[in-house]
């Protein structure tokens, strides 16, 4: 058996603020970023991708549109009414909620768009939360014309099914 890969690297393009290249086990993917680019510090709304190591916090994956993709990262299926908390003002700051699916969220896990199809939640600022400082920095799919996120790092759908098998349980995104 092959060893699982501990280590994702992104690293941000010299060309474009918002673009980058992931690398996992020898293998680079082009990668999008936030429309700021990458920094040291983050606050909530300013589009910037955090210059951090971030820990994998699990797998959520929308099932009724693809078949659930392997990996030891602790897995949820995304649910309807599942959306991520980014109201600074809410004592549920940056935290996976569930609202009525007749209530606006700011956050809605279940999209018309196939940006939340897969998602890997990033740890960035949950240990503790800070609020203000930025939420749901996520691992997510990108837009089909590769437009900048609001500060996560996204890539093309298939990216996800050849390298969440290879990682390991405790991998780590360093993004620079």
């Amino acid at each position: 058996m092959k060893r699982k890969i501990d280590l994702i690297r992104v690293q941000a393009s010299p060309l474009s603020r918002s673009r980058g290249r992931l690398t996992v086990g020898g293998v680079s993917y082009p990668c999008v970023l936030g429309r700021s680019g990458v920094a040291a510090t983050k606050r909530e709304g300013d589009g910037v991708t955090p210059r951090a190591a971030l820990p994998l916090r699990g797998l959520f994956q929308r099932l009724d549109r693809a078949p659930r993709i392997p990996s030891q990262l602790a897995f949820r299926a995304i649910r309807p009414q599942d959306a991520w908390c980014d109201d600074v003002c809410d004592r549920r700051y940056n935290t996976l909620i569930q609202r009525p699916l007749d209530q606006n969220a700011e956050e809605r896990l279940t999209r018309g768009d196939r940006l939340y199809d897969v998602i890997v939640p990033l740890g960035w600022n949950d240990a503790p939360i800070v609020k203000g400082r930025g939420s749901a920095i996520f691992w997510h799919v990108s837009r089909e014309n590769n437009a900048p996120t609001a500060g996560c790092v996204a890539v093309a759908p298939a990216v996800f099914r050849k390298v969440l098998p290879r990682l390991s349980r405790h991998a780590v995104m360093i993004i620079d």
